[in-house]
């Protein structure tokens, strides 16, 4: 190394301007590195993606809150996710372009057909070097330039690598956690809700289903945890469709895995147990990884009507097994542990925590399609021509 100092002193390279480069260089790098390349959350310091967030989703969720109507505003909000992490890289890469062109600057040996050798010509140089572009018009002309721009284009090519790497496998941990998302349709209804899920799945005093379903969200939720705190940028992918929401599946979880815990002394209540604890898990984590601080909702989910539709459903369904008296303080206290995490991610996210019980006449997505002239009734209401159909009837409104 130590016949590059010549060219150091030559240059004049002014400490300050090498200072700037190489921080700016080693800030992009390192937090490239942690949020694609490392398998953990991020330590929630305050950096160029943490800063470009703030910047960014503040005043366009503010824009989105304006809007009325439902679909234009999710419309909108499903722009943030994809958006939001090409922009960052496109920060990243700027960023790094900038770091080189001041260390070229520094360096300043540099040479081609202009004659101004000023910062603009180094920015240029450094962008195509970057992006390994290789147009020859400017070129190094000192040992130490050639080495930094050797620097600079394995760099780049290993920052395109990273990105050809990293966008596959976000897309699809988002199209594994949509698929279960969409899975909860037939099951639990649009939105998915507590006592559609026990009404459609239960019968009998017959528990097996149920705690197969427990069994494959408790899966679900550990994956969820996992890609969400590695990629916090899924969190503002949104569903296909607007009643749908990572966030409204996570609250069925919860809110099914509280009442049987509450209410139903069955051979569900194990698996209940282990599902609540990992999506308790889940919600906890995730407002903390989004700085977020849980809140209380102004209004209840579960008052005194939903409350007792919801009852007659489970004891219809054989799931109740306990007084309703204290398992309804048991579930109260069971909720105060992840509702105000859930409203607290929901309203961030601009998504919308289910009710408990449906609202009357509410369709599930399958029900009706874009090509529908009219609303039709429900093809499993009491009304429609499978309602006799013994292997649907369970779907069918009492």
């Amino acid at each position: 190394m130590e016949y590059l100092l010549p060219d150091l002193q030559r240059a004049g390279a002014p400490a300050l301007g090498v200072l700037a480069g190489v921080v700016l260089i080693g800030t992009a790098l390192f937090e490239a590195f942690e949020i694609i390349v490392l398998p953990r959350r991020a330590s929630g310091r305050l950096g160029v993606a943490r800063f470009f967030y703030i910047l960014t989703w503040r005043p366009y969720s503010a824009i989105a809150r304006r809007l009325k109507n439902t679909s234009r505003r999710e419309s909108l909000l499903s722009l943030y996710g994809p958006s939001f992490l090409l922009l960052l890289v496109g920060v990243w890469a700027a960023i790094l372009v900038l770091g080189f062109a001041m260390l070229h600057c520094a360096v300043g040996s540099v040479s081609g057909d202009t004659q101004d050798a000023g910062f603009g010509t180094m920015l240029y140089f450094s962008g195509t070097t970057f992006f390994t572009l290789g147009l020859g018009d400017v070129v190094p002309a000192s040992a130490t330039s050639r080495l930094l721009t050797v620097a600079e284009a394995g760099t780049g090519f290993a920052f395109l690598a990273l990105l050809i790497g990293y966008l596959p496998i976000v897309y699809q941990m988002f199209a594994h956690r949509e698929t279960n998302v969409s899975l909860l349709d037939q099951r639990a209804g649009s939105p998915p809700t507590t006592a559609e899920l026990l009404r459609r799945n239960m019968g009998g005093a017959d528990v097996s289903q149920l705690i197969a379903l427990l069994r494959d969200w408790e899966v679900w939720v550990g994956e969820l945890l996992e890609s969400h705190l590695s990629y916090p940028v899924l969190a503002y992918f949104r569903s296909q469709h607007e009643d749908q929401s990572w966030i409204a599946a996570l609250a069925l979880i919860l809110d099914v895995s509280a009442f049987v815990l509450a209410y139903g002394l069955t051979g569900a209540t194990r698996q209940a147990g282990f599902t609540f604890a990992v999506a308790r898990h889940a919600v906890g984590d995730l407002t903390n990884v989004l700085s977020l601080r849980p809140t209380r909702s102004k209004t209840d989910r579960l008052d005194s009507c939903s409350s007792r539709r919801l009852l007659e459903i489970a004891s219809i369904s054989g799931l109740l097994t306990e007084q309703p008296g204290p398992a309804a303080e048991r579930l109260a206290e069971i909720r105060s542990a992840y509702e105000p995490y859930l409203h607290a991610l929901a309203d961030h996210l601009l998504m919308t925590v289910p009710a408990w019980v449906p609202e009357p006449g509410a369709q599930d997505n399958w029900e009706t399609t874009a090509w529908d002239l009219t609303s039709p009734a429900p093809l499993l209401g009491p009304n429609s021509p499978f309602a006799s159909d013994p292997c649907v009837s369970c779907f069918v409104q009492k």
